[in-house]
């Protein structure tokens, strides 16, 4: 397991530059000077995605910086506590420690208290029974004996409970989610849940653009393989 320092470590320009002078050009022109600036997406939008792949993939070295920079880009310490939490369920509950240890660090540095979290168990958002009993109407039919276990907690921690969580509005929820499934390569969820994201007010442009941004922070091949689903999710929509 990382020691504390390797967890917190950061590496400057010059730092990649004196391994990777190539690694650094690219990072400078093509990363900061023009990825972050594309309009298609907020710098908020960017940040929230790019955590979601971090987290996901267990990426320890970049999470201080991107951590930073989503706080200065207007992501409150709730919707990073409820990002953290979300990704507990969907990439397993020891990535989500290992974030938690570099944001605790980070909040206390910037003197965020436990009044600007998100409460153990707030007040949820109404659900959407109608939709939610096809959902589990069909995930009991097809998993039921297989796993009566998750069949369980699927509805009743999952999509009675974490998905209703306020501190987290549903449509970055959902871009959370897709970033992450995208990220990790599941690519057999991202029909569902891109369809979810797009019914929660995220739109194609920015779905797309969304492609786009995890290209560079979890590689070509996971976009690659994601887009022929992408692209089918986005056909189906225009009919």
């Amino acid at each position: 397991m990382p020691n504390s320092h390797t967890l917190h470590q950061t590496l400057s320009l010059g730092d990649i530059r004196s391994v990777s002078p190539a690694l650094a050009d690219y990072t400078e022109k093509a990363v900061v000077g023009d990825l972050w600036k594309r309009p298609m997406l907020t710098a908020r939008d960017r940040c929230v995605i790019t955590l979601a792949a971090l987290i996901a993939r267990n990426q320890t070295i970049s999470m201080p910086h991107y951590v930073k920079l989503a706080l200065d880009n207007g992501v409150l310490p709730a919707e990073i506590s409820e990002i953290i939490t979300h990704l507990a369920f969907y990439c397993g509950w020891p990535n989500a420690y290992f974030a938690v240890g570099i944001v605790r660090d980070i909040f206390a540095e910037r003197g965020i208290g436990a009044h600007q979290l998100p409460a153990a168990a707030p007040e949820l958002l109404p659900l959407d029974e109608p939709s939610e009993s096809r959902r589990a109407a069909a995930v009991g039919a097809n998993f039921g004996e297989i796993s009566a276990g998750v069949v369980h907690y699927t509805g009743e921690l999952l999509f009675k409970n974490l998905w209703l969580r306020p501190d987290l509005a549903p449509r970055d929820r959902s871009l959370v989610t897709v970033s992450a499934l995208i990220a990790t390569g599941q690519v057999a969820q991202i029909t569902y849940h891109l369809g979810r994201a797009m019914d929660n007010g995220l739109t194609r442009e920015q779905a797309s653009e969304a492609l786009t941004q995890l290209a560079f922070y979890c590689g070509w091949p996971c976009v690659f393989s994601a887009m022929p689903v992408v692209k089918d999710v986005f056909a189906s929509r225009q009919n």
